[in-house]
C-alpha cells in the first residue's frame, strides 16, 4: 500500500508538473496573442475616453467623392474641415501591421459618402476649459457619419479622430464605431525656446500642426531670454535691431498673427511668454542703464556657485528700481497683448540670481540700507502685475517666484484669481505646495518632461567629460538628466498625491524643448513621438478600464502612430525597430 502510494504521489507530483508547464506555456501564448491583437493597426492617438467598436471590427470603402458638411459660417471650422477633407481623401495611409489580418474588410457594402458635422455653441472662444469634447458614429451602413460637438475646438478633435480611422489605397473606413471624447486636462502643451536659438516659422508652423494632431492645444513660445531678443515688439524696436541674432532672425508682427492665425485653425492657443525680471541680459543691447550685470561673465573664476551671475551663460536682470525698467516693459506687455489675443500673459519670473542684482551700485545702495532682494522682487511684481491684469490677462509666472529659496514675494502679493503658476523643480512636491497654497498649477517637472535633457551640457572647456570609466555625472552630463523617455512622460501621473479638491487646480501640463542645444535640424525629433506619449496621458489618461498602466500596449499604438506623423511630414524619432512590429510581443519582456 505504502509503495503503490508512493508511485500514485509520484505520478501525480510529474502530471502536475506537466499541466503547471503547460498552463505557463498557454499563459505565454496567451500574452503573445493578447499583444498581437492590441494592435489591429488602425488605432487612434491619443486614445479616445470612450471608443467601442465591436467584433468582428468590420470596415467599408470611402466614397472617392467622400465630403463634409458642417455650419460653414465660423472661419477656424471652415479651414480645419477644409484641411481634413483634403488629408482624408490623399492620405492613404499604410498601417506597419496590415489590417486585413484582424478587420473584415467588406467591399461590398455600399461606401460611406458623408460625415456630418454638428456643433452647438459656434461661438465660443479658444481660450483655456472650452469644451472639446465630441461624439463620433460611423455606421455599418454605410451612408452617412455624424460627427457631434459642443464646439468648433471640439469638432476639430472629432475630425482628426475620423482622419485617423481611414486608411488604404483604395481608402477604408472603420465603421461600426462610436466614440465618446473629452480631455481630463484642458492645457495640453508644448513649450519652445525660441531665443537660444531661432526656428523660422515653419517650423513653428509644422510644430503647431503636429500638436493639433496629437490633441495639444497650447504653444507656449518663450520668445525671449538672455541670449537674443527676437521678437519685434512695434513700440521698442530696437530691442530686436540690436537685441536679435541678426536681422534675419526676427519675428515680425505679420510672422506673430500668421502664427497666431494658424494655431486658431487647428485649435491651438499661442501663448507668449516674455521672461523678466531674469533671463533679461539681451535687453541690454538697447538699453543698458536698466540691464543688471549685462555682458559679464557669468561664474567668475574664484567665485563660489552662490554668488555667481547666472545659472548658465547668459547674464541680466532687469533693475527694478530704475523707473525707465518700466515704461520700456510696460510697451513690451502692452504691444504682445496686442499681438497675442490667448488670456494668459506668461511673465516668466524664474531663476533670479541674487549677484546679478548685488553686482549693481543702485541696488548694493538699497540693500545696504536695510533692503532685501525679496523686496526688490515684490517691488517689481508690484509694478507690472497690475498692468498686466488690466489688460484683461491672466498673470503665469513660473514657481520660483513663490518657492524659490532665496528671492520671492508674499502670497499675497499674488491673487490667486488671476495667477497661475508653472512648476519645473521637485516634482510631486511643488505640484503639491502650489494647490495646497490654492494657486491653480501648470505642471512641466524637469524630473520628467524636459526634452533637452540627458544630451550634454554645452559649456566648451568643461573637464567632467575627461574622463576614462564611462560614466558622466547625471547620466548624461546635464543639469536634468538622464534623457526622459517616451515611458517616463507616459507614465507620470501630474496628480499624485493630490485631494480630489487639489486636483480641480491642476490645468494640465506642458513639456518644454529648452534650446540651448536644439534647432530646427533637430526640432522634430526632439519632440516627437515623446510629446505623442504626454498627449494621451493628458488627453485619456495612462491606464486601462482596470486601472492598470497601459505604457504595455500603447507601445504599439504609438509605433503606428509616430510611423503616421512620419509620413505627414514629422521628423519623429522612431521607438523601436521595426522588427518590434512586425513580430508582435517579440520585444516585451516577461519577467
Amino acid at each position: 500500500m505504502f509503495s503503490v502510494f508512493n508511485t500514485f504521489n509520484a505520478s501525480a507530483l510529474q502530471i502536475l508538473t506537466i499541466l503547471s508547464l503547460l498552463l505557463a506555456s498557454a499563459a505565454q501564448i496567451s500574452f503573445l496573442s493578447s499583444q498581437s491583437n492590441s494592435n489591429s493597426g488602425v488605432n487612434v492617438w491619443p486614445k479616445p475616453r470612450n471608443f467601442s467598436w465591436p467584433q468582428p471590427q468590420q470596415a467599408n470603402l470611402l466614397s472617392p467623392n467622400f465630403t463634409i458638411t458642417f455650419p460653414d459660417h465660423h472661419k477656424y471650422l471652415s479651414s480645419s474641415v477644409k484641411r481634413y477633407l483634403q488629408l482624408i481623401l490623399s492620405e492613404h495611409h499604410l498601417p506597419l501591421v496590415n489590417p486585413s489580418s484582424f478587420i473584415h474588410i467588406n467591399t461590398s457594402a455600399p461606401p460611406l459618402l458623408t460625415l456630418s458635422v454638428t456643433v452647438a455653441d459656434l461661438s465660443a472662444p479658444l481660450h483655456h476649459g472650452v469644451d472639446e469634447s465630441y461624439t463620433l458614429s460611423i455606421p455599418i451602413a454605410g451612408g452617412a457619419a455624424d460627427l457631434a460637438a459642443q464646439t468648433a475646438w471640439g469638432a476639430m478633435r472629432g475630425l482628426e479622430t475620423f482622419s485617423q480611422l481611414v486608411w488604404g489605397d483604395p481608402s477604408l473606413v472603420a465603421v461600426g464605431v462610436y466614440v465618446w471624447d473629452s480631455p481630463l486636462f484642458g492645457h495640453r502643451g508644448v513649450l519652445l525656446d525660441t531665443s537660444r536659438n531661432f526656428y523660422g516659422v515653419q517650423d513653428m508652423l509644422r510644430t503647431i500642426e503636429a500638436m493639433s494632431a496629437n490633441k495639444l492645444n497650447v504653444f507656449h513660445w518663450h520668445i525671449t531670454d538672455s541670449h537674443s531678443f527676437p521678437l519685434m515688439v512695434p513700440s521698442e524696436p530696437e530691442l530686436a535691431s540690436k537685441g536679435s541674432y541678426g536681422s534675419n532672425m526676427h519675428y515680425s508682427p505679420a510672422d506673430v498673427t500668421k502664427i497666431v492665425e494658424f494655431g486658431l485653425e487647428h485649435g491651438v492657443r499661442v501663448l507668449p511668454e516674455i521672461d523678466s525680471p531674469g533671463h533679461t541680459g539681451s535687453w541690454a543691447a538697447a538699453y543698458p542703464d536698466i540691464v543688471t550685470c549685462a555682458n559679464m561673465f557669468w561664474w567668475p573664476d574664484g567665485v563660489d556657485w552662490a554668488d555667481r551671475l547666472a545659472s548658465e551663460p547668459g547674464t541680466g536682470h532687469l533693475n527694478p528700481l530704475n523707473p525707465k525698467t518700466y515704461q520700456v516693459l510696460k510697451n513690451i506687455i502692452r504691444d504682445v497683448a496686442t499681438l497675442f489675443p490667448e488670456p494668459f500673459y506668461h511673465a516668466g519670473a524664474d531663476e533670479i540670481i541674487p549677484g546679478c542684482w548685488k553686482a549693481d551700485p543702485t541696488i548694493q545702495s538699497f540693500l545696504s540700507e536695510g533692503g532685501t532682494l525679496s523686496q526688490l522682487l515684490e517691488l517689481f511684481v508690484n509694478s507690472t502685475f497690475p498692468y498686466i491684469v488690466s489688460l484683461n490677462r491672466t498673470v503665469v509666472y513660473w514657481e520660483d517666484v513663490l518657492l524659490d529659496d532665496n528671492i520671492k514675494v508674499q502670497s499675497t502679493v499674488l491673487p490667486q484669481e488671476h495667477t497661475i503658476l508653472q512648476t519645473w523643480n521637485n516634482g510631486h512636491n511643488n505640484t503639491k505646495r502650489i494647490v495646497s497654497s490654492g494657486y491653480r498649477v501648470i505642471v512641466s517637472s524637469s524630473e520628467f518632461y524636459y526634452l533637452d535633457c540627458g544630451h550634454g551640457d554645452f559649456l566648451g572647456n568643461d573637464s567632467i567629460y575627461d574622463q576614462q570609466t564611462g560614466s558622466v555625472a547625471k547620466d548624461g552630463g546635464s543639469w536634468c538628466g538622464p534623457f526622459k523617455t517616451w515611458q517616463t512622460m507616459y507614465n507620470y501621473d501630474i496628480t499624485y498625491g493630490l485631494t480630489e479638491e487639489e486636483v480641480k487646480l491642476v490645468l494640465g501640463g506642458e513639456v518644454a524643448l529648452w534650446s540651448e542645444q536644439a534647432d530646427p535640424t533637430v526640432l522634430d525629433a526632439r519632440i516627437w513621438p515623446r510629446a505623442s506619449a504626454v498627449a494621451e496621458s493628458l488627453w485619456s489618461g495612462n491606464r486601462d478600464e482596470k486601472g492598470m498602466k497601459r505604457y504595455a500596449e500603447a507601445t504599439d499604438r504609438l509605433n503606428e502612430w509616430r510611423s503616421r506623423i512620419v509620413a505627414r511630414g514629422v521628423g519623429a524619432e522612431p521607438i523601436q525597430p521595426l522588427w518590434c512590429v512586425r513580430n508582435p510581443g517579440m520585444c516585451n519582456t516577461v519577467n
